[in-house]
């Protein structure tokens, strides 16, 4: 097992949800945490807190550039800002999609490229989070599955790039997870069929409360210790038994009846 105290790592969206609670858990570990996040609020885990975009990759690199220079390197990146939109996509606006590709993919995909050049002197981890709705997605949710999806093919091709610079790559897929996730997602349902449009809000609100009811942040933050702690870390990791199961089926159900259980949950007619 390796020791993370003394280690440097920044994460994206540490003011809030699940990156808050990793930061906190990996500040107990003696982890010196940096934060960048939209919103900026102030935790006693995080050395300092930097309030940007993601997506203004300029200001990004900035930031790297500057916390290396007062640590003198970074040993752990974590990828973990992001939002969801849902709603039909015959109803999506195109904005709304492409800003959840920018933000939930490519600034995935940018950031990682920021922080190899600074991981490559030591070697060291990055953890890319990404959602069991990318291996079982769901309808009316289709483009943040897609992105989800992505995060996770993405993470498995990089750890081949940067093995040889001694960099691990993890994905790490939690299920439904108690945060203010479900209170910030953006749904397009401005449908002019009224039963179309109560179909939709209703598989919605079958998703907001199974994340209301489902993990907490912590269990998250567990298991990314656990992996940042290991000598050859996972590719993937799925939080929880029962979302491990989950994760399972397409390896015991053909696509078609998956879909079919994930139609008949989420897309049932009120009878």
């Amino acid at each position: 097992m390796k020791k993370l105290n003394g280690k440097v790592a920044i994460i994206t969206g540490a003011s809030h949800g699940i990156g808050l609670s990793i930061a906190q858990t990996l500040h107990k570990e003696g982890v010196i945490v940096y934060d960048i996040s939209k919103e900026m609020e102030l935790h006693e885990c995080n050395k300092k807190s930097y309030e940007a975009d993601i997506n203004d990759y300029k200001k990004i690199e900035e930031i790297f550039e500057e916390i290396v220079s007062l640590e003198g390197r970074l040993d752990i990146f974590i990828n973990n800002a992001g939002f969801g939109i849902a709603g039909a996509i015959e109803y999506t606006k195109p904005e709304n999609i492409y800003k959840q590709i920018d933000t939930n993919l490519s600034a995935y995909i940018v950031l990682c490229r920021i922080a190899i050049k600074y991981l490559k002197a030591y070697g060291g981890n990055i953890i890319n989070i990404s959602s069991v709705g990318g291996i079982i997605p769901l309808p009316f949710q289709a483009t943040y599955s897609a992105t989800k999806a992505g995060v996770e093919i993405f993470s498995r091709a990089l750890s081949n790039e940067v093995r040889p610079y001694k960099i691990q790559v993890s994905a790490i897929l939690p299920g439904d997870t108690k945060t203010g996730f479900t209170s910030a997602r953006v749904i397009d349902n401005d449908v002019e069929d009224k039963t179309q449009q109560e179909s939709i809000r209703r598989s919605i609100a079958k998703v907001e409360n199974d994340e209301q009811k489902g993990k907490s942040p912590q269990s998250v933050a567990k298991v990314v210790r656990k992996v940042l702690k290991k000598r050859k870390a996972p590719l993937r990791v799925t939080v929880g038994f029962e979302y491990k199961l989950v994760s399972m089926l397409p390896r015991i159900l053909s696509l078609k009846t998956i879909n079919f259980i994930v139609r008949k949950i989420y897309c049932n007619k009120k009878k």
